[in-house]
């Protein structure tokens, strides 16, 4: 949900407004080389993050909360200042706020026929129009309007400058407090370090180097990939690649809500993570709909005998994941800087790994999720994201920012889709008072006509997807395929349970 580097030279990005320190001021701070990649023409990315709520919203209570914690982080209370196509010096400047001109309450019909398409629609319009530059690049727009799955709907649009994904959605989280208990901060599970015990003696000692050749060599192929795709080797021209241009066309976004406990079943049944469950199911779920869309792709009268699969051979797809490495501020540590006005790390520090996805038809749905496990597991043994890493700040600093969007954007390019999977809060929140049904993060701007995120709440876990309308026209179908994928990979996993519960008589 974040693309990231440091500091640099170099100019290049589209015209900001030219001015100074107004009153309220406070120190200025010059944009991180990565900031200002997101301002270049080919790489202005948006960062989304839709909260649906169970009541609807007041805003004048919202305001006075934002007031209290949002404002008082630095960068959502500062302006960019500077000239962003000539010397490409840019800088955050603390400036005034007028709130009222940053949440944005529209007058809605409460009658309408189709509530939910009035959302999508309005939220698909706001990819239409960039954020005004002489002010802080953020907003929030609240919409009392009673969805299928919500009762009023708060959507924050962020400009990517201002931090990378983990640093926003944590910031906001930091803006909530449990339904539960009002005074207090969200439960956000840490992540478990598998943790390796060191017995000693010359069998461990060949394990640990065993470890380390396997380390060193899928980073120097991990590495040699990365470079090839940026040269030659592109995905697949399929049907849900985004072809030239794509990063500034208009995106939609649909989102569905799944049980986390199917998920975790087949987790604890398999002996699996979440992240492998999870991309499993979307191997799945995409082989799914894309055998569906070449289905109806060839032609085929209805008398002609059904392939098992649709899907052309040997097809490239690969998804661009991108890993912060930065240790994230807790949000216990950005509530307090907001409170307490007291200093926490911030900023855009992200490396970018490659995920190849297998798409085909299985005929055992388990497949998807072993083959997804094999992929994780070897990638945890690559030091490819602190490798992309550095070479992004390597590139920032020699040849500037306008290079280094251009080599994001091919690399990008010759990718298919975008993907993450965030963990949240383990209670239910709510949002200066607003109980929250659903979270679903997203990103625009980059080169990909697909981005897929996932993020969990309580019990459930919301399926955020992204399109460009003209390359994938029914999203709506692609969220049903990947809720249908997981379905058939329970059932799976419940029917090997009971084969090897109830004896064969």
């Amino acid at each position: 949900m974040a693309i990231e580097m440091t500091e640099a030279g170099g100019g290049g990005g589209e015209a900001a407004v030219n001015g100074s320190a107004a009153a309220g001021g406070g120190g200025a701070e010059k944009l991180s080389p990565a900031a200002r990649l997101f301002h270049a023409p080919r790489f202005n990315c948006y960062i989304l993050a839709i909260m649906g709520c169970k009541t609807r919203i007041n805003p004048g209570v919202v305001k006075a909360g934002l007031e209290e914690t949002l404002l008082k982080h630095p960068r959502f209370s500062s302006k960019m200042v500077g000239d962003i196509k000539r010397s490409g010096k840019m800088k955050w400047v603390q400036t005034k706020m007028n709130l009222d001109e940053h949440v944005i309450v529209p007058d809605v019909d409460p009658d309408l026929d189709t509530p939910d398409r009035f959302v999508e629609d309005y939220i698909s319009y706001l990819t239409k129009t960039p954020l005004d530059m002489s002010r802080p690049l953020w907003e929030l727009h609240l919409l009392n309007v009673k969805t299928s799955d919500a009762e009023a709907v708060a959507i924050f649009r962020i400009h990517h400058s201002m931090g990378d994904g983990a640093s926003l959605m944590s910031l906001l989280l930091a803006c909530t407090r449990k339904t539960a208990d009002p005074e207090a901060l969200p439960t956000i599970p840490g992540k478990k370090s598998a943790g390796t015990q060191n017995s000693g003696g010359f069998w461990w000692f060949i394990l640990a180097l065993w470890s380390m050749f396997r380390l060193i060599w899928n980073t120097i192929v991990d590495f040699s990939v990365f470079v090839a795709t940026y040269c030659f080797l592109k995905d697949t021209e399929s049907l849900v690649k985004g072809g030239p241009g794509v990063a500034k066309t208009t995106k939609r976004f649909v989102h569905r809500t799944v049980s986390l406990d199917d998920i975790k079943l087949i987790k604890s049944a398999l002996n699996m993570t979440i992240n492998d469950v999870v991309l499993g199911v979307t191997q799945a779920g995409l082989s799914r709909y894309l055998n569906r869309r070449y289905e109806g792709e060839s032609g085929k009268d209805q008398n002609s005998k059904k392939k098992k699969s649709n899907i052309p051979k040997n097809m490239r797809l690969r998804a661009t994941v991108l890993i912060n490495l930065r240790p994230t501020a807790g949000i216990q540590a950005l509530s307090d800087m907001m409170i307490k006005k007291s200093k926490c790390k911030w900023g855009n520090w992200i490396g970018y790994i490659l995920i190849p996805f297998s798409i085909g038809s299985e005929d055992d749905p388990l497949e998807y999720v072993r083959k997804a496990k094999a992929t994780i597991d070897r990638k945890k043994l690559s030091l490819e994201a602190i490798i992309t890493f550095v070479c992004a700040e390597l590139v920032l600093k020699l040849f500037g920012v306008k290079v280094a969007s251009a080599i994001a954007q091919r690399f990008l390019s010759n990718t298919t889709v975008a993907f993450s999977n965030v963990i949240g809060p383990v209670e239910e929140i709510s949002f200066y008072g607003h109980p929250i049904a659903f979270l679903a993060p997203s990103v625009y701007g980059h080169p990909h006509a697909l981005t897929i995120h996932f993020q969990s709440y309580v019990n459930k876990m919301t399926i955020a997807v992204a399109v460009d309308p003209e390359v994938i026209p029914d999203p709506h179908q692609l969220c049903d395929d990947i809720e249908e994928s997981l379905k058939t990979i329970k059932a799976a996993v419940l029917e090997k349970e009971l084969a090897t519960v109830v004896p064969i008589v």
